[in-house]
């Protein structure tokens, strides 16, 4: 299993501004698309990106701008050294990601 050295967490308010934000996080900093999650019939998603802390940070900021220009940022995490169990789950999201894709 690869080590991830920070995982970026953002929850937004829609599909359109979670697309508006990972476009942004991904064309800011150095970050790496790892899935995305629709709830509530896509009201709310949460994209979740990796790569090194600093970048990660800063992807987070401008995801955040940037969904917050259509509509509002509900959460936002980065975590630094993600346990092995947190890795697990988003391996399993991501396969259910790409199997819907």
């Amino acid at each position: 299993m690869k080590k991830i050295e920070a995982l970026g967490i953002i929850e937004v308010v829609g599909v359109v501004a979670s697309l508006k934000a990972l476009d942004s996080m991904i064309k800011t900093s150095n970050v790496s698309f790892v899935t995305m999650e629709k709830k509530l019939g896509g009201r709310l998603v949460t994209v979740v990106v990796q790569g090194k802390v600093d970048s990660v940070i800063l992807a987070i900021e401008s995801g955040s701008k940037a969904a917050n220009n259509i509509t509002k940022a509900v959460a936002k995490a980065v975590i630094p050294k993600p346990h092995e169990e947190i890795i697990k789950l988003l391996q399993k999201s991501s396969l259910k990601f790409n199997r819907i894709s």
